[in-house]
């Protein structure tokens, strides 16, 4: 009997001391069996390691802690954890998952088979459940049709073959401490779908995310937001090597009048 492919869920966690083991749980719980959870605690001053020393037996989780200096800037510290742990995974299959969200119980289950059955496909979003209030969720959008980009969902919805993360790292790494405010997620997104075009959203609603913490700096119109969709499309740039046009799309130049204003 064939053994079913190893799937790697990579865990980055800061001060979500009270979140973790709902992250944690929602991944042993998963109705697909044959995975490895890899957590990288970046530093936390909170009860996050208490925490993970209740987990620290089960032979499905490896822990490691961060014993390097952080950046201290979340969406470069962020990436740091995920290669970290990508590095160290072993699963040919690997999903992401912020510590303050949670999986589907089928959401590994549901990834594995589509990877399974297209072998084409080298990364997968799938959409979230935003939450709220710990008793309110709804359905986000997939695209928004007025806009340039994609729809690009939370890192946590982000799942990919091994063979994709290395070919973008190669890529990456030239400006991966550059863009302080683009996170690994969309990074990947961009990749996947500007540059390789194999990128690919399924219309099922599978991570539970938390809209917290630094997603608040940037609300509709403020100086961190328009000072993102700059970055947004430098860094689209830098990954494509200057491919795509932008001077004549509407977003790009709306983007470049709001920034001066700045």
């Amino acid at each position: 009997m064939k053994k079913k492919t190893l799937v790697s869920i990579l865990i980055i966690n800061y001060n979500n001391g009270k979140l973790l083991n709902r992250a944690i749980t929602s991944c042993l719980t998963q109705k697909y069996r044959n995975i490895e959870i890899l957590i990288f605690d970046d530093k936390s001053t909170d009860n996050s390691k208490k925490v993970l020393n209740d987990f620290k037996k089960n032979k499905k989780i490896k822990i490691f802690f961060n014993k390097n200096k952080k950046k201290k800037i979340a969406a470069l510290d962020a990436m740091n954890g995920y290669i970290k742990l990508f590095k160290r995974s072993k699963g040919s299959l690997i999903c992401l998952l912020d510590s303050d969200d949670y999986f589907h119980k089928s959401k590994v289950n549901e990834i594995h088979k589509i990877f399974s059955n297209k072998k084409e496909i080298d990364f997968i979003q799938n959409l979230p459940y935003i939450k709220n209030s710990l008793k309110t969720e709804k359905k986000r959008n997939k695209n928004n049709p007025l806009s340039f980009w994609p729809y690009l969902a939370p890192e946590s919805c982000i799942s990919f073959r091994k063979k994709f993360m290395i070919t973008f790292l190669k890529a990456n790494k030239k400006f991966s401490n550059n863009f302080e405010d683009i996170w690994l997620g969309f990074r990947m997104g961009v990749f996947a779908f500007f540059c390789l075009k194999k990128f690919y959203t399924i219309n099922m609603n599978l991570t539970f995310y938390e809209s917290l913490g630094e997603s608040k700096k940037y609300r509709l119109l403020n100086k961190n937001w328009i000072k993102r969709r700059k970055h947004s499309f430098e860094y689209l740039k830098k990954i494509s090597n200057n491919d795509i046009s932008l001077n004549k799309n509407w977003d790009f130049l709306v983007t470049k009048f709001l920034t001066k204003f700045y």
